[in-house]
């Protein structure tokens, strides 16, 4: 039988550190003494060593203990944290600094979820009043259609909402409404439009009634292509059934910031809803933005998200660095990204309701930290933002968990749980549960040679049946998935973000990135109606919109 590797089952590329940090040298020098370690041989020369990496926030338990780290390691992240000023930074930002400096703006979302009685201050203004009425306007009008008292152009209440948006304004909403169905009014029903392929929209109205029908319009500026696009259609579908535009005004509401285009619309300027320029739209779910939630769980199970949020800032404010949940997880991220070299992060979600959470922190983290130039204008000679994907865990594990077990990849894992279900089918969740820790289990500590010899009766292939362990994880128990643990985690992500843009000395709050292919479709839109060959792009761009061209010709 020819020899088999033991050794970890991924080839490790040269680290990629950001060596303007001093810190990172000594980081480097302690990454070359302890990257060969095995974890199963920390396990076994610590016994203390769940509680020594192991954290209790309000409603989260985070153990990281099954990382490629000793406590060495976590003192120098924390010396790198500090070396990156993350206090500074920190309190700029809830301090209302215009931190995000290539678009002049302050970053605000923390004030959206503020419950505490302390101004927040932008330009001299105090901006909690103005956030607090928003929050009360909100309330009263999901009030009113909750309660049946808002009604249609016919008489009929309002059964069905749809949420009109893209991007932030579409991702968080949805997740959270997919996330809290336990707490979602049983006679509303809440629908999702995106994307501007025709087959999205036409599917979302198939089997809606337009008298009983409510539309969010969510767009900052209004004029959004996708969402613009895809709420005119929707307001022809309604008048088709309404006739009259002034019934407009008791079936679409607006969250924007552009009064005249939303009055032009036909929207009531009554029922809009404003958000301001210092709330990204990836951390707009706090704000109006978040009208579909208040809609579908009430004020109160909304406000609760918020607090779960605000308790999760205090945290991060006040906690020192090292017993600071979203520094932890940050600094443990930029570890395994560079000084590993580790090129992704995958979620995975031991919830149904959490399905989506996946797709969400893809944008948060992805739109924020995606950069290759850093907030002074300089290109970076170091990775920054990682690949994150995901899925529901129990369903990766008969997917793509072969690959993060036996594969030539190094992928970290954030695997979260939540400890109470809200189903009564407590078989099934113990089920759930123990894949859960099995799986972070076997990703620590693999299988060796010889134990696969003794536990294996069919001998043959015994290579393939060798697990390498050694594989990084971070288990997130959630205590049950409320509205306040849910604010809680989201919230913990979002800082998590903030701190890695930091020590890679990002503006994690711009994304110009989206903006070259926006204004490119704008130039190619008019084209495809032109009768002649467009010869004005690259021969490949050329090429497919002739082909475009004749393929419309002929059909």
């Amino acid at each position: 039988m020819s020899a088999i590797p033991v050794k970890s089952s991924y080839a490790e590329p040269l680290p990629n550190v950001p060596l303007h940090r001093h810190i990172c040298q000594q980081l480097q020098q302690h990454y070359q003494a302890l990257r060969h370690q095995h974890m199963r041989d920390m396990f076994a020369e610590d016994p203390q060593r769940f509680e020594r990496f192991s954290l209790q926030v309000g409603d989260l338990f985070l153990d990281y203990s099954k990382n490629r780290i000793n406590s060495e390691t976590m003192a120098l992240l924390v010396k790198l944290a500090e070396e990156a000023d993350i206090t500074g930074w920190r309190d700029r930002m809830f301090g209302g600094e215009k931190i995000n400096n290539t678009e002049n703006r302050a970053v605000l979302h923390v004030a959206l979820r503020n419950r505490s009685d302390r101004p927040v201050w932008v330009d001299g203004v105090d901006v909690m009043p103005d956030v607090r009425a928003v929050i009360d306007k909100m309330a009263a009008f999901a009030e009113q259609v909750r309660e049946g008292a808002w009604l249609g152009y016919s008489g009929k209440r309002i059964t069905d909402v749809v949420n009109i948006g893209i991007g932030g304004s579409d991702l968080g909403p949805q997740m959270v409404y997919q996330a809290l169905k336990p707490y979602r009014h049983p006679d509303l029903k809440v629908h999702f439009i995106s994307n501007v392929d025709g087959t999205h929209a036409e599917e979302a109205l198939e089997a809606l009634n337009p008298e009983t029908t409510l539309f969010i319009i969510s767009s900052k500026t209004f004029t959004t292509q996708e969402t613009m696009t895809n709420a005119f259609f929707t307001r022809s579908w309604f008048l088709q059934h309404a006739q009259l535009e002034c019934h407009i005004a008791r079936h679409f509401v607006a969250v924007s910031t552009n009064r005249d285009a939303v009055v032009a619309f036909g929207i009531d300027a009554a029922q809009m809803f404003e958000f301001w320029d210092w709330v990204g739209g990836r951390y707009s779910l706090w704000s109006a933005i978040g009208l579909s939630i208040v809609l579908a769980i009430g004020h109160e199970n909304f406000l609760a998200l918020l607090q779960g949020a605000h308790d999760m800032d205090e945290h991060f404010q006040h906690a020192p660095l090292a017993q600071n949940m979203p520094v932890i997880m940050a600094m443990l991220g930029v570890w395994y990204n560079n000084f590993f070299g580790a090129e992704s992060q995958v979620i995975l979600p031991y919830d149904h309701y959490l399905r989506s959470l996946p797709m969400y922190l893809e944008q948060a983290d992805m739109e924020s930290n995606g950069k290759s130039v850093d907030r002074n204008g300089q290109v970076v000679d170091y990775a920054t933002g990682a690949i994150v994907w995901g899925a529901s865990g129990i369903n990766g594990q008969h997917a793509f968990y072969q690959l993060i077990h036996q594969g030539t990849k190094l992928i970290p894992a954030d695997f979260i749980v939540s400890m109470q279900s809200h189903s009564s089918l407590q078989s099934h969740h113990d089920i759930l549960v123990a894949n859960f820790l099995a799986q972070t289990e076997a990703l620590m500590r693999g299988r060796t040679l010889e134990e696969t010899q003794s536990s294996v009766t069919d001998q043959a292939y015994l290579a393939q049946k060798v697990f390498a362990g050694n594989h990084p994880s971070n288990a997130l128990l959630v205590n049950q998935l409320t509205p306040h643990a849910l604010g809680m985690l989201l919230a913990a992500y979002e800082h998590k973000i903030f701190v890695q843009g930091v020590i890679w000395n990002l503006n994690s709050f711009d994304q110009w990135g989206v903006e070259l292919g926006k204004q490119l479709a704008k130039q190619i839109l008019p084209e495809l109606s032109l009768h002649d060959a467009v010869t004005s792009h690259d021969a490949s761009t050329n090429g497919l919109i002739n082909y475009y061209h004749r393929w419309r010709k002929a059909s």
